[in-house]
């Protein structure tokens, strides 16, 4: 076992986090990962309406009894993101955890822990992680440009900008983009982080309801397969690279507006690519790490080899001394 202020502060056995994922973090990955010893994360965005949301937190609660954390995104979207009754929502049934990305308000906060919540916040560079200390949250997920989502306009890498968390900040930080395995997690617990959070690696194992064919063009890929897109509206994305993304990139040389954009970024397209397998009808999300996925295990698998070749990897650095 790897004892850090994560592990004790959420009452996980394993420095390991899910990563949330729109529209594929539901109750039986989420849970998945809580039994196995880390922290599943539920993708709040993915239930249009707050019945919905509370029933898929019912659900993981009935499949669980170890804690998980519920993410709240705060940024641009099509529609009207429900944030407050999702916040309802989690007060009301009990949830331990919450994660949250985008601008917030320190009210908020102070919601979130009036109800005993403890509050994870993502953030993507140096300046918006001592942000979030003083707003008074409780940890700091920290985002590399290597990661799957939205890496931020700053171009920094997982190795400076989490060390220049840890520098920054007294609070826990938790290392994100690029992160899938045992060494990863050594890696990162040598930067001076307490546990890593996994996107693009939870993404490839069976639980996750993404579609086979999706699956299968990951197990191929390189770490070379994915390109970055939307910077134009600044706020830009790492996809799987795709003639679709290729032509996205195009829309954006010769000058697209956010609306041209942002209809084929849809996350409906991408829910729907999601189910059919068709990487040409939506915009796929992946991570760098894509290039090191060669098989989809189940989720307890995934962990435990994880933690195996974190000791592995511990006992080798021990016999170098």
């Amino acid at each position: 076992m790897l004892k850090t202020r994560i592990t004790e502060m959420l009452g996980i056995e394993y420095p390991i986090i899910q990563g949330a994922m729109l529209y594929l973090s539901k109750a039986e990955l989420v849970s998945a990962v809580s039994n196995a010893g880390g922290l599943g994360t539920l993708s709040s965005p993915t239930f249009p309406t707050k019945e919905e949301f509370r029933q898929e937190v019912l659900k993981t609660k009935r499949l669980t009894d170890k804690p998980f954390s519920v993410n709240l995104a705060f940024l641009p979207a099509l529609r009207e993101i429900p944030n407050d009754d999702y916040v309802e929502v989690m007060i009301e049934e009990g949830v331990k955890v919450a994660e949250t990305v985008g601008p917030i308000r320190k009210s908020l906060v102070e919601k979130l822990h009036d109800a005993g919540i403890i509050h994870i916040h993502k953030v993507t560079s140096s300046r918006h992680t001592l942000a979030a200390e003083k707003l008074g949250v409780d940890a700091v997920t920290v985002e590399g440009f290597e990661c799957a989502g939205h890496p931020g306009m700053d171009n920094v890498t997982s190795l400076i900008v989490i060390q220049r968390a840890v520098e920054q900040v007294k609070i826990p930080v938790i290392a994100a983009g690029g992160f899938g395995d045992g060494k990863g997690l050594v890696a990162a617990l040598a930067l001076g982080a307490e546990g890593v959070l996994m996107g693009t690696r939870f993404f490839n194992t069976k639980e996750c309801p993404a579609h086979q064919n999706i699956k299968d063009w990951c197990l191929k890929a390189e770490e070379t397969d994915t390109v970055m897109a939307l910077h134009s509206l600044r706020d830009p994305v790492r996809y799987m690279k795709t003639k679709l993304a290729e032509k996205v990139l195009v829309m954006e040389d010769r000058g697209a507006g956010p609306e041209e954009l942002i209809a084929v970024a849809s996350g409906l397209k991408y829910r729907e690519s999601m189910e059919k397998g068709d990487l040409n009808i939506g915009l796929c999300s992946i991570g760098q790490y894509v290039g090191l996925v060669h098989d989809i295990p189940s989720v307890k698998e995934l962990i435990e080899r994880i933690m195996n070749e974190a000791e592995e990897s511990l006992s080798r650095l021990n016999s170098m001394r």
